[in-house]
């Protein structure tokens, strides 16, 4: 089970449904087709959010930035 979504919707929103399911986040970027790509610190926890953003889920692959800026959570 992956640990990394795609999702069509800011990185902002990403964070604060995160917190509100009480899901922590091992990294996150934002895509360069404005998306998110976020990646959490379970599996348990990325199947959470699946199911909860399931409408603004990225299917199949997407580009990100060669060197992207990816924030890690403390």
């Amino acid at each position: 089970m992956s640990r990394a979504i795609n999702l069509s919707i800011p990185e902002a929103t990403v964070i604060a449904r995160c917190q509100k399911a009480g899901v922590s986040i091992s990294a996150i970027e934002v895509l360069p087709s404005g998306g998110t790509h976020l990646v959490c610190t379970t599996g348990e926890g990325a199947e959470e959010m699946r199911g909860l953003l399931k409408a603004h889920i990225i299917a199949g692959r997407v580009k990100r930035f060669a060197y992207a800026s990816v924030r890690f959570s403390e």
